[in-house]
């Protein structure tokens, strides 16, 4: 018997979802598809591969261990609204923070937010290079995630400004992984960075490799990063 993906949420992550959740989940899933035809959001629009693409895959983050209540939570680059507002829904006590540049997709998450009654989670529209320079937002964050934004040589200097010290960074990658945390050695040890580890995680019927590399936020980040917008990804820190 197939399992729903709420009951491979409660099986693989240990998530009991109720069912305002669930229908919370399955109007995000009906809305991203009709924002989809007119605003680029994502290729996934199937809505099994959403469910498990999308809504596990964010949720997976829970396998590292960092959310206790009423953490503080910055997305960078959400794009759609991942792993951001998937945790949002799953974990209500959580003080979600949006990070996007583009004004449409901004758009689509302050409608969700809106439509599913998320009043722990907001967004901001700017470049990471900007909001790790703003007071509000630079090391307040307990968790900074990002996913598919950028290599982690370029990625840890925006993520790393957004922590607190104490705090972590959870960049999700593929089969990549642990040649980009190598590459990245460098750039966490000016940044104020540590490696923990880089986790495994599996996903219901699908063949491709996805990791969660967390890194500790273990000293202050020199005032100087993160540098104008688009130098981290063109010249990233290396030794």
């Amino acid at each position: 018997m197939t399992l729903t993906w709420t009951e491979q949420a409660a099986a693989l992550l240990n998530i009991h979802l109720t069912e305002a959740q669930a229908a919370q989940f399955d109007l995000f899933a009906a809305d991203l598809a009709v924002w989809n035809e007119r605003v680029n959001l994502t290729a996934i629009t199937d809505l099994a591969a959403i469910q498990v693409r999308h809504f596990l895959d964010s949720l997976s983050i829970v396998q590292a261990g960092v959310l206790p209540d009423g953490a503080r939570v910055m997305d960078v680059g959400t794009g759609a609204g991942f792993p951001g507002l998937p945790l949002q829904i799953a974990f209500p006590h959580l003080e979600v923070t949006l990070l996007e540049a583009t004004g449409k997709k901004i758009a689509f998450l302050d409608h969700i937010i809106s439509s599913l009654g998320l009043v722990n989670a907001r967004t901001v529209q700017a470049r990471a290079e900007e909001a790790g320079h703003l007071p509000e937002h630079r090391e307040q964050y307990d968790l900074v995630t990002a996913r598919a934004v950028a290599r982690l040589p370029g990625l840890a200097e925006y993520m790393l400004p957004l922590a607190r010290i104490g705090g972590r960074c959870i960049a999700m990658k593929g089969a990549t992984a642990m040649t980009e945390a190598a590459d990245a050695r460098q750039a966490l040890a000016v940044l104020g960075g540590r490696l923990v580890g880089v986790e495994a995680v599996t996903l219901p019927e699908v063949d491709e490799p996805h990791y969660l590399v967390v890194i500790e936020k273990i000293a202050p980040t020199p005032a100087v990063y993160p540098r104008k917008p688009g130098i981290p990804t063109r010249k990233p820190l290396r030794g």
